[in-house]
């Protein structure tokens, strides 16, 4: 895991992209993605993709579609929530909120109670459905995640597979907005409001 110190990678162009050899392009999308090796290739075969917003619509098809092990090995490679702040990737130990927590006696409290929960929930959860709970954060607290991981508890594992990949692709789409250059995101406005 790349943790909360490491440097944010930038995103190259999607044409760049587009003619980046397959390991190459693995390694610059691996960010978006945790890097799920059989996904990524999968994405790479698919190009060309042109713009992100293609690449982004064609990962859900892909997601979706891809034999179960695949789908599982995607969902898996994101982090648990609430897992230890030094095991997550830069990118994951901001949206999960560790960088926002204050430090006084209440707040580590609160913390722990909910770091308990939300093991006794992962463990729960991966335990009834096999695979992690994946939920596109969006920078809510992680206290409001453990209603969403008790109600999940309650759901079909199809449409749970189906849910957490979706939220798999809005996280990397989430991602590529922050991490893309000025210029790039420009771009990427206008790809949207030309669709």
């Amino acid at each position: 895991m790349a943790g909360p110190g490491t440097m944010a990678p930038t995103l190259p162009p999607a044409r760049e992209l587009d003619a980046l050899d397959g390991a190459a392009f693995g390694q610059a999308l691996a960010p978006l993605f945790e890097g799920a090796p059989r996904f990524l290739v999968r994405l790479a075969d698919a190009r060309p993709h042109r713009s992100y917003a293609t690449m982004l619509d064609r990962a859900r098809d892909i997601a979706q579609s891809m034999p179960e092990d695949e789908r599982l090995e995607l969902i898996d490679a994101h982090p648990r929530i609430g897992a230890a702040p030094g095991s997550v990737s830069a990118l994951s130990f901001v949206e999960q909120g560790y960088d926002r927590e204050a430090a006084d006696v209440a707040a580590e409290a609160e913390r722990e109670w909910i770091a308990a929960e939300l093991a006794r929930l992962n463990s729960a959860y991966e335990a009834r459905f096999g695979f992690r709970f994946v939920v596109f954060v969006a920078g809510r607290p992680r206290a409001s995640i453990v209603p969403l991981m008790e109600a999940a508890l309650t759901a079909d594992r199809a449409g749970e597979l189906r849910r957490a990949l979706d939220d798999v692709i809005s996280i990397a789409r989430d991602r590529v907005r922050k991490l893309a250059s000025d210029a790039l995101r420009r771009n990427m406005r206008r790809e949207e409001e030309g669709s």
